[in-house]
């Protein structure tokens, strides 16, 4: 076909943060100013927390300056050690979370039709050493909570959530952070909610919120009580009082990337050689990514598309590749061998993340799609 290059300024990239009115977020630029209170539990960051817990309908969360840092002191929380069980088919932060934690991870692999964490393999990696399982909800679309619940409640395994992707997601009108023992968020500006930087832990008790709140803050219970070796994970004033403005628009712009969702299926749908995800069931989706998969009977090999596509100016990604196991760090765990891992190994090379963000115009996925029909 064709190649219709394009300018640096005519690049459509997978993501694009959606800011806040930023009239708005300069009056509250000068509360802060006429306050000259940073950090440390300010105000908005104390009405920031409230405000999200009622908006997520969860029992109690805690914010933190990003999500990686969530994650590591998620496993400090709860005292977790020896083994986890996890996902190769992530984002990176998954695993250096355990590794900072110097916890061993042990990779099982994912289901075929949405990259999730397969319960039915979980059970035969489990081993003395193992204290917690560690899936991640990918793409937003929610794991069998209920099967991974099972496992850990019959191994007394703890479970944490990895998830980065599935801010306000639902399902059976519950959000699926309430699920596992905690829930860790991330406010990325990648992310369909962000704070510039930022993400949360979410628990069910108020005792694990204090220990959380402990913890990210060097351990200080009290002016000179230090009960925990805590780290410096607070979220700043600048960073909360951008949230709460973000909370505004989010319902809105999640209509906009479902609209987008299903323009895309629309077009996708007859193409031979490329899968999109369909809608769960009874779930209701933040439609944070879309990505398509890239079978033998397409006759370009994914990379071949990729590069074809980022030739006119539409920059996808490949989320996630490669895998984590295929890392220096982690590449010498027998965990790691890809005869363990046969579907996360086969989905990681025909991955494509399509550029998806509320005011991203139809036209242009139009033009996506008929690059992509045109190669076909």
């Amino acid at each position: 076909m064709k190649n219709n290059k394009t300018k640096n300024n005519d690049v459509i990239l997978v993501s694009r943060p959606t800011l806040p009115d930023l009239n708005e977020f300069v009056k509250s630029l000068e509360i802060i100013w006429e306050r000259k209170w940073l950090t440390n539990n300010g105000e908005f960051h104390r009405e920031f927390e409230s405000e999200l817990a009622k908006f997520l309908g969860v029992k109690y969360i805690s914010l933190f300056s990003n999500g990686t840092l969530a994650l590591i002191s998620a496993l400090q929380t709860l005292r977790i050690t020896g083994e986890v069980i996890t996902t190769p088919y992530s984002f990176v932060a998954t695993t250096h979370a355990l590794h900072w934690n110097g916890i061993k991870p042990v990779f099982v692999d994912v289901d075929p039709v949405y990259g999730n964490l397969d319960p039915t393999k979980i059970e035969a990696a489990i081993t003395p050493r193992t204290t917690a399982i560690l899936p991640v909800h990918v793409y937003g679309n929610p794991c069998n909570v209920k099967e991974v619940g099972q496992i850990a409640d019959i191994y007394g395994l703890k479970v944490i959530y990895d998830a980065a992707h599935a801010f306000n997601v639902k399902i059976n009108n519950t959000p699926i952070l309430n699920y596992g023992d905690l829930s860790v968020l991330s406010f990325h500006a990648t992310k369909t909610f962000n704070t510039i930087e930022g993400g949360a832990i979410v628990c069910n008790d108020e005792k694990t919120k204090m220990r959380i709140d402990y913890l990210k803050n060097f351990g200080f219970a009290g002016e000179t009580t230090v009960v925990a070796p805590g780290i410096n994970a607070k979220m700043n004033e600048i960073q909360a009082a951008y949230g709460l403005l973000q909370l505004k628009s989010f319902e809105g712009l999640t209509e906009k990337r479902k609209k987008m969702a299903n323009h895309y299926k629309k077009l996708l749908k007859d193409i031979k050689g490329i899968r999109v995800l369909n809608d769960m069931e009874n779930v209701e989706h933040n439609y944070s990514y879309f990505p398509i998969f890239v079978d033998k009977s397409y006759p370009l090999e994914r990379d071949a598309l990729y590069a074809l596509l980022k030739e006119n100016g539409i920059h996808g990604r490949r989320y996630f590749y490669p895998l984590i196991s295929e890392f220096p760090t982690y590449k010498g765990l027998s965990s790691s061998n890809p005869e363990n891992i046969p579907i996360a190994s086969k989905m990681t090379n025909q991955v494509i993340c399509l550029p998806i963000y509320p005011d991203l115009e139809l036209e242009v996925i139009e033009k996506i799609v008929t690059i992509i029909k045109n190669s076909s």
